[in-house]
């Protein structure tokens, strides 16, 4: 059986951006409310004539040029959004025919924050199954298009990008060692977006008075599922491995907040300089948080050859991922 190994990693994201003292002027908050909070000093947003598309294709491109890749190699395009360009059909396939991926199959999953982590762990089955060779895994959202920036406790919080993985069949001690995803739908209704499925279509007058398009979040809910759940899926990961958060290098989490980076990073017993954190400069961009962290952890000499990697994740749904990785 083959190993899946991640060859090349790449990111993109908007050049605007939003400050703090920035949101002082469009909502009732201070530079200070949401740092202490949050961790968030600013944030991209994507300008009128740039898509979630725009992003992950230039990650993609970004990516395979790292591995030494051509787009006809890959047999996979897998892209984690819960903000595609369209409803239908599947970014992934705007993607692939963007990139010239003829053979790929293309398709979007929704996990929200968790998906490039999904996107990783099904890439990854198919490689060690023999079904696939090469896989692009992209997380890309831009989720300013949904966050209602009159709200102040949800539009400080959120950005916009992308980010990519080139996973490709292997031999050897390095690949990915381990993938892990979980649900529990029973908290669904903590982090949504209520309008432009099924439920509340577009046809609605309702759905625009009352506002349904922007996401809704209760945060303290989030907080404390989101500690517990990357605490389990990381030790998940690591008893899977015969490993102890000692043998951790680097540890890659989602990045959301920076109370639960730190209170995971706790739990785990981690010190500050094994964690890896770019949530100042971007905010939460959601599936595309952990796969830009990655490239820029990649980008910097960050992670070196034979460290042991944890990423882990956590989003609506709920849902939560983890994968260990000898880089």
């Amino acid at each position: 059986m083959s190993r899946a190994r991640i060859t090349g990693t790449g990111s993109a994201l908007p050049d605007k951006i939003i400050t703090n003292r920035d949101l002082e002027q469009m909502v009732e908050t201070s530079d200070e409310w949401i740092t202490t909070r949050t961790g968030i000093k600013e944030r991209r947003i994507a300008a009128d004539r740039e898509y979630t598309s725009t992003f992950a294709v230039e990650a993609g491109r970004r990516a395979l040029a790292m591995s030494g890749t051509g787009a006809d190699e890959l047999d996979l395009i897998i892209l984690g959004t819960v903000t595609p360009d369209f409803p239908f059909p599947a970014t992934a396939c705007i993607i692939q025919k963007e990139l010239g991926a003829h053979k790929a199959a293309a398709f979007d999953l929704s996990a929200a924050c968790s998906g490039f982590m999904y996107g990783l762990s099904i890439a990854t089955t198919h490689i060690r199954a023999g079904a696939a060779k090469k896989a692009l895994v992209i997380g890309a959202e831009v989720l300013s298009r949904v966050v209602d920036w009159t709200d102040r406790n949800t539009c400080i919080l959120f950005g916009d990008g992308a980010g990519a993985a080139v996973v490709e069949a292997c031999e050897g001690e390095s690949g990915i060692l381990s993938t892990h995803i979980f649900s529990d739908g029973s908290h669904w209704d903590q982090l949504y977006l209520p309008a432009a499925g099924s439920r509340n279509p577009a046809s609605c007058q309702r759905t625009i008075d009352e506002r349904l398009y922007y996401l809704r979040m209760e945060g303290n809910d989030v907080y404390k599922h989101a500690v517990r759940a990357m605490e389990e899926a990381a030790i998940t990961a690591l008893n899977a491995n015969g490993m102890s958060p000692s043998d951790i290098s680097l540890f890659i989490p989602h990045q959301a907040n920076r109370r639960i980076i730190d209170a995971t990073a706790k739990r785990l017993g981690l010190s500050e300089d094994k964690v890896f954190v770019n949530l100042h400069t971007y905010g939460n961009t959601s599936a595309a948080s952990i796969p830009i962290a990655l490239d820029e952890a990649n980008r910097s000499g960050a992670i070196k050859k034979g460290d042991i990697v944890l990423m882990d994740a956590f989003g609506g749904g709920f849902t939560y991922a983890s994968a260990l990785v000898r880089w």
